[in-house]
């Protein structure tokens, strides 16, 4: 992939997608294909197939998905499902029929089973049951990666997936009702500061693990990834550390300097034990991870709190 290459971004207003998009403007790529939702319905199989064949992609980065954190999974499962698995048929399907160069193709750590051996190998996928509260989309991921490599074993394609971990940073999903536990933490603790509550809540026991990756250190492994790998085999992206749900609230309450009580809701689910990515793959090839958590919540919550003032988010 070079700068005079026609690079598509879908989803690039999303976390990950402007992530990306940052990361190759950095590195020099200008011929960056982005399109709105409004301007071009991933759901919707004509207008994908029009966008292909009018712009021509050669590469393609697939950060569009709907996500969303235990509430959002459990209330809207069959939309999880339908909209992931559309979108990603759609993209996939028209990268193969216009003979796109590669495409690049973003999964989720959810995608393993609810009791895997930790660190979470590449190939314990399908190997057991998966979490229940996010079984629809770990689904529709799953597919993803297995039309990838359905179509790179009778098309000859160059079709790779990846699995992040748990991201986090700039352009975070920061809505109470749809938004994953680190984000949810850094509005709620900013909240009960200037509105000077008593206590925050925290959904479960506190004592669940979970892996937490900037998003600009996942954009920065993508970008190594579409240069460096073409292999079928999923490929896992983390920081190989892991941290409580506890240490990350006391954490995020240090960094909003807030003086509430932390309260444990523990009628509220914990998921899975522990959610940690066994990253041996990616740093044999030459990647690491460059960010610490502490200074990247910093950075985020800085972030959040301009977006804060100013209204811009929900």
């Amino acid at each position: 992939m070079n700068i005079r290459n026609k690079i598509y971004v879908a989803g690039h207003r999303g976390m990950v997608g402007s992530a990306i998009c940052r990361k190759l403007k950095e590195k020099g790529y200008q011929n960056l294909l982005l399109r709105s939702r409004q301007d071009l319905d991933l759901t919707d199989q004509k207008q994908v197939e029009a966008f292909f064949q009018a712009e021509k992609p050669e590469f393609v980065f697939m950060a569009a998905a709907k996500v969303g954190g235990i509430m959002a999974n459990a209330t809207y499962p069959a939309e999880f499902i339908y909209e992931n698995m559309t979108i990603q048929t759609n993209i996939i399907h028209q990268s193969y029929l216009k003979g796109i160069i590669k495409l690049f193709f973003l999964g989720s750590s959810c995608i393993y089973p609810m009791n895997a051996p930790q660190p979470i190998k590449e190939e314990y996928l399908l190997s057991g049951p998966l979490e229940q509260t996010n079984e629809p989309y770990a689904i529709a991921k799953i597919a993803g990666i297995k039309m990838c490599q359905a179509y790179n074993k009778q098309y000859g394609t160059n079709f790779i997936s990846v699995m992040p971990t748990n991201l986090y940073g700039p352009n975070d999903n920061f809505d109470l009702e749809s938004s994953h536990v680190l984000a949810a933490l850094i509005r709620k603790f900013h909240e009960a500061k200037i509105y000077n509550r008593q206590s925050v809540e925290v959904w479960g026991s506190g004592k669940p693990r979970r892996e937490f990756l900037h998003v600009d250190d996942l954009a920065d492994a993508c970008l190594f990834l579409m240069q460096n790998y073409n292999k079928s085999e999923i490929i896992n992206i983390g920081t190989g550390t892991d941290i409580t749900i506890t240490e990350l609230a006391e954490l995020i309450k240090k960094i909003t300097d807030c003086r509430a009580e932390i309260i444990y809701n523990q009628n509220k689910p914990d998921g899975v034990i522990r959610k940690l990515l066994d990253i041996k793959k990616i740093t044999d090839m030459g990647w690491q991870p460059k960010y610490l958590l502490e200074e990247g919540l910093i950075e985020t919550y800085e972030w959040f709190k301009v977006k804060f003032n100013n209204k811009e988010l929900c």
